[in-house]
């Protein structure tokens, strides 16, 4: 399914009237995910003027990582059955379609605009990232322990056995080609920190402890809508291709790692997780601040996971390295401040 398949017919089919497209235009900088923006007219005053429109990349690596690892499946299930059960704020899904025996997959999202998309290159201010993390704990109160998310078995992030030698095994393959690319990036004390990681990363994963929720597994600024709080909501969670079931601390480490750079975000950390600890309160959840920290200092590891492996099996481009140097260099570095290795 691709851009040319959206038409008058197929749109009116999804909205359920008799829609005309007035215009398309392509938006954010999906990696994994093809976004258009389609202006829509309609007699009917409760279809919206324009909907967001998500479909698999048209770059063939990234499709193919996009079914292989099951991204698609994942957001559809997302949205039609486990959104309306948490508070976080993300778009409404009009329509949601996934075919298990080609991997096509179609999601018809609220417009969020004039809500801007924040830039993972560039990181945010602290206002936002605040923002950010108060959010983020209105995705994981609601869910917070609860047995019941062992039944969706589609979720990722567990940590099983299957899923940490996977982890490690990948690790091992696209470590050298991560390198070829991004050592440049690097200087001698992240690039020492990367390698002394490598070694430890099994039990790095093996050691996660703690209650469990529902994840966002990718909780970054280019994933991340902001807004004014009137005429678009402070903050909307969009490219839900990553969900699990397993430790919260992860999307928190992972958001403060990259979000802020490193000169802001040490001035932030502490009051970043106070201001999570303090808004899971506020849902119900009464977490004790030390952990969180622990936790906290011990998961700066998860964006260099990500760094390393996600970069190797997406398309690349001028944007996708900028983004991936930013990252690697900003969770390696928060690995430093925050001596993460010794909690290996």
């Amino acid at each position: 399914m691709g851009p040319d398949d959206i038409n008058n017919e197929r749109m009116s089919e999804l909205m359920g009237a008799d829609v005309t497209l007035v215009t398309t235009s392509r938006i954010g900088d999906g990696l994994v995910g093809l976004n258009l923006r389609v202006g829509l007219e309609c007699a009917d005053p409760a279809v919206p003027s324009s909907v967001v429109i998500k479909l698999p990349s048209l770059d063939e690596t990234s499709r193919a990582t996009g079914m292989a690892l099951r991204n698609y499946e994942r957001e559809v299930k997302f949205y039609l059955g486990v959104a309306d059960t948490v508070d976080i704020r993300v778009p409404h899904c009009h329509h949601g379609e996934w075919h298990e025996s080609s991997g096509d997959f179609i999601l018809v999202l609220e417009d969020m605009a004039p809500a801007e998309q924040g830039n993972q290159v560039t990181g945010c201010s602290p206002e936002m990232a605040v923002a950010a993390v108060e959010e983020l704990a209105k995705l994981h109160a609601p869910r917070w322990d609860d047995p019941t998310l062992n039944d969706l078995d589609w979720l990722g992030g567990r940590s099983t056995p299957e899923d940490i030698a996977a982890v490690v095994g990948l690790w091992a393959m696209f470590l050298p080609s991560f390198l070829e690319t991004y050592t440049h990036h690097l200087d001698a004390p992240q690039l020492d920190m990367l390698n002394a990681f490598g070694e430890r990363i099994e039990g790095w994963m093996n050691g996660r402890n703690g209650p469990k929720t529902v994840t966002h597994g990718d909780y970054r600024l280019d994933n991340l809508l902001f807004g004014d709080g009137t005429a678009a909501p402070r903050v909307t969670a969009v490219d839900w291709q990553t969900p699990g079931h397993g430790s919260p601390v992860v999307d928190l480490s992972y958001f403060c790692g990259a979000g802020l750079v490193p000169e802001e975000r040490r001035t932030h950390d502490r009051a970043l997780v106070r201001s999570y600890v303090s808004a899971l309160g506020i849902g119900g959840v009464d977490a004790d601040e030390a952990w969180v920290w622990e936790q906290y200092r011990r998961e700066t590891f998860a964006g260099v996971v990500m760094a390393v492996i996600a970069s190797q099996v997406v398309g690349e481009s001028e944007r996708s390295e900028a983004m991936f140097a930013a990252m690697a260099t900003r969770h390696l570095q928060h690995a430093i401040d925050l001596d993460s290795l010794a909690l290996t």
